[in-house]
């Protein structure tokens, strides 16, 4: 593997990481941008302020005391981390990053963006496939169960596959706390 691809893997695994749930929305932290477009959280939150009307709440929200609170006891910082954060920390939906790449109009904030842009996608597609997977199942599944009523020993067979095809499937889509792949809920 190319260095330069190496680099992209890397960048793209530090962005899903940074990425969690928070109101049922997939975001990101302003600390965790501002590192990426290396300028301070200070600076960004400056550009936003100063640019407020880009950014409606479902581009951007700040958390609230419970949900900082919360956001806080669950994940694991450093000390000096922790004390960085004394206020609640801006959440940008996907739109808002977009939004982000015409306030902070540098070409780190341009480059950054398209790939975090491009992981969001991937989630999107990733979430779409297992969606469609367990549809196409259902739907197989409805067809298997009407036709094999006749053959008892088949269609037991048949439903004890469809049963084992979805437990893996719910497996692969929710990571077992140990496997922390990804985006992470706190809501």
């Amino acid at each position: 593997m190319a260095k330069k691809e190496l680099q992209t893997l890397v960048l793209e695994q530090k962005i899903l990481n940074r990425i969690y749930v928070v109101r049922g929305e997939k975001i990101m932290l302003d600390r965790d941008l501002a590192e990426l477009y290396g300028i301070e959280t200070k600076v960004l939150k400056q550009a936003v302020k100063r640019n407020i009307e880009r950014f409606p709440k479902d581009f951007m929200f700040e958390m609230t005391v419970t949900e900082f609170k919360k956001w806080r006891e669950n994940t694991i910082l450093s000390v000096a981390d922790k004390q960085g954060l004394r206020h609640a920390p801006f959440c940008f939906t996907e739109q808002g990053v977009t939004m982000l790449s015409c306030v902070l109009n540098s070409k780190t904030a341009i480059e950054v963006n398209i790939r975090i842009i491009r992981v969001f996608v991937k989630m999107r597609e990733y979430a779409l496939t297992h969606k469609e997977i367990l549809m196409q199942l259902a739907k197989l599944e409805k067809e298997v169960s009407s036709n094999s009523r006749s053959n008892d020993k088949n269609s037991k067979d048949i439903e004890n596959i469809f049963m084992v095809l979805k437990e893996l499937i719910e497996k692969q889509s929710s990571p077992s706390p140990g496997n922390k792949i990804g985006f992470k809920h706190y809501d």
